[in-house]
């Protein structure tokens, strides 16, 4: 595993294992700006580490990569198992905090355990998997000049709107309003508002058409993006994921 640090302020967690551990030098201006600055960072990255890897996982520190329990397998093992011309999806799952029935989070707890939906989101539908140099878009969300898969075992959980204390706290960072993060933190507390004000449907019956529906339809300004033309879904998260590596 590799962490790059954004700053060098940041500190290094202490649960790092043995994982390699990089700082580059804070990108500090605007959200759109500063994100695209960073995935170029990513994008060299690993371009180098392709020269002694298979394939590299690109990810958020909020995002997990996920393959079904149901494969009754490693992630490693089940990426080794199948053919990635160049780049894997997973479908993305984009947990969040049900005010009605779920408290504030334990942070010392598994978060599966204490979360039960999830909405159904393109935006994190992620191109993370790559099995050559390619250059991502901004956030991981596209590869350029490429098509995506989007493998029908793999999820990618995004955990950025878990907790809707923890998004108050962050709105008081007056630093991250200046650059333009008040609108990002709204969209995630939205997340939180559909998935308390909706009524949650099977996940095993309707992701699969899910997946069909996303890998169908585009946005008129991307075609390398999935798109939900407009459909907010929530699921019940499978007991099953209790038993990955987030539990």
């Amino acid at each position: 595993m590799h962490i790059l640090l954004d700053g060098f302020d940041q500190q290094v967690p202490q649960n790092v294992g043995e994982a390699t551990v990089k700082h580059f030098e804070h990108i500090d201006a605007q959200v759109a700006e500063a994100d695209k600055g960073r995935i170029n960072i990513l994008t060299h990255y690993a371009k180098e580490l392709l020269k002694t890897y298979d394939i590299v996982i690109g990810t958020d520190a909020d995002e997990f990569l996920v393959v079904d329990p149901l494969c009754n397998c490693s992630l490693p093992q089940y990426l080794s198992s199948i053919h990635i011309k160049t780049t894997i999806s997973g479908l993305g799952m984009d947990v969040g905090q049900h005010l009605d029935y779920e408290k504030v989070l334990d942070k010392q707890l598994p978060f599966l355990k204490q979360r039960q939906f999830a909405l159904v989101s393109t935006r994190y539908t992620k191109a993370v998997v790559i099995s050559k140099p390619v250059k991502w878009g901004s956030g991981f969300h596209r590869v350029r000049n490429h098509n995506f898969k989007i493998d029908k075992n793999l999820y990618l959980f995004h955990f950025g709107c878990v907790d809707y204390q923890m998004l108050k706290d962050r709105f008081r960072d007056n630093d991250r309003v200046k650059n333009g993060w008040e609108r990002h933190l709204n969209k995630r507390a939205r997340t939180i508002s559909i998935i308390t004000k909706s009524k949650a449907i099977n996940a095993d019956t309707y992701l699969p058409i899910v997946r069909i529906i996303q890998t169908l339809i585009r946005p008129i300004y991307a075609w390398n993006k999935p798109s939900m033309v407009g459909y907010k879904l929530v699921v019940k998260i499978p007991e099953r994921f209790l038993k990955s590596p987030l539990c």
